[in-house]
């Protein structure tokens, strides 16, 4: 699809706004370079997995105020989250493309972009102080089951406008722009969604850090040209599926995207990388920021190879273990800051230790590759 300039309304009020033009100020190139690594809390404190022994995938709802606080707690960078958009144009928080419920024991499902705002919100818990139920909320398992949405903590669904308005300022958001795989969307449509995205971001964003995110490869492109406040990444599988959009399916396509659009950097499915590891040289030699997502990431010793192999940052679901890990193994910069002898000496110990050789990266491959047929 050839885009055409999309500009933001003077209506938002953002950052990016001209004061004498509703048009974005287009071609001012985006820095986005971390001084440090970061850890991103998948969906808030981690997604909700169904049927599993692992309280840690069913403690906190997923993607709700009360995951993203609780996440807040721990030395987290950022939560990552997932924005669709409502029938009435109003941003909301869900991962899954339909909601699924029942009636008289009949389940069905709805698309969530064709709900309103307020048919959106009458699922699950209600707000309030009695805490009232709403109607029933269901999830797909793996294997195609459908059960009942069980987590210990359970909250209501939310907005975009509540997030900002409710959860932790220090934390920064890596809004995941939301699109069903299976639908190709007009450019009108893509138009509309990120325009309703963006005026709730430069209304209340406050001076919080922000990344957009997104697997539609033309909402990418969109929403950098729509605004240049605020990075832009493109999500990419890298080849471990296959999709009819070829932009979809490799690290070096989802660089060529990134760089012919103006976006500062990729988040890979973890296995992505460890498969084509030389990537990575590419991906930096194109000044292009990486970060990376995946069941991989919930193990240390995978999240400490990608801080040797230069990866900038990681997204996780066990954001307590990993953060733990994180600082124990690469050292707390914000502890240090704080004057912490043993975080200080922590970070001396991680400036000291050599460049990682081909041989042990050879040889942590193939204990990776291991790890990666153990978790399909």
């Amino acid at each position: 699809m050839a885009l055409k300039p999309v500009y933001a309304s003077s209506d938002f009020h953002g950052p990016a706004a001209s004061s004498s033009s509703n048009e974005v100020e287009l071609g001012r190139q985006i820095s986005f370079m971390p001084s440090k690594f970061m850890v991103v809390g998948h969906r808030g404190h981690g997604m909700n997995q169904m049927q599993t022994t692992d309280r840690r995938m069913s403690e906190f709802k997923e993607n709700t105020i009360l995951s993203f606080n609780s996440a807040a707690k721990h030395q987290l960078d950022f939560i990552e989250f997932d924005v669709q958009v409502s029938k009435d144009d109003c941003p909301v928080i869900f991962h899954d493309d339909f909601i699924l419920s029942q009636v008289n024991g009949t389940v069905f499902e709805k698309r969530v972009s064709d709900l309103t705002l307020e048919e959106f919100l009458s699922y699950g818990p209600q707000r309030g102080p009695a805490r009232s139920s709403g109607k029933p909320l269901l999830r797909k398992t793996m294997d195609g089951n459908i059960v009942a949405w069980f987590v210990e903590q359970d909250d209501h669904q939310c907005t975009l406008k509540e997030a900002f308005k409710r959860v932790d300022p220090s934390l920064g958001f890596n809004i995941e722009l939301k699109f069903d795989d299976h639908i190709v969307y007009s450019e009108d449509y893509l138009a509309r969604f990120l325009k309703s995205v963006l005026k709730v971001v430069f209304k209340y964003a406050n001076g919080r850090p922000i990344i957009f995110s997104t697997f539609q490869p033309d909402a990418a492109l969109l929403v950098r040209m729509m605004q240049t406040s605020y990075p832009v990444f493109f999500l990419t599988n890298g080849g471990t599926e296959i999709f009819y959009d070829t932009r979809r399916n490799s690290l070096e396509e989802a660089a060529k995207l990134c760089l012919e659009g103006g976006l500062q950097g990729i988040v890979s499915e973890v296995k992505a990388i460890f498969m084509n590891p030389t990537a990575i040289a590419m991906i930096k030699e194109s000044k292009l920021s990486l970060l990376t997502y995946g069941k991989l990431n919930n193990v240390a010793g995978a999240v400490y190879m990608q801080y040797l192999m230069g990866i900038e940052g990681v997204i996780v679901d066990h954001v307590q273990e990993i953060t733990e890990a994180v600082s124990d193994l690469i050292g707390s910069q914000k502890a240090a800051e704080k004057g912490s002898t043993v975080a200080t000496r922590a970070v001396e110990e991680a400036k000291k230790k050599p460049k990682i050789s081909e041989r042990e990266i050879s040889f942590l491959l193939k204990l990776i590759s291991k790890l990666i047929i153990q978790l399909q």
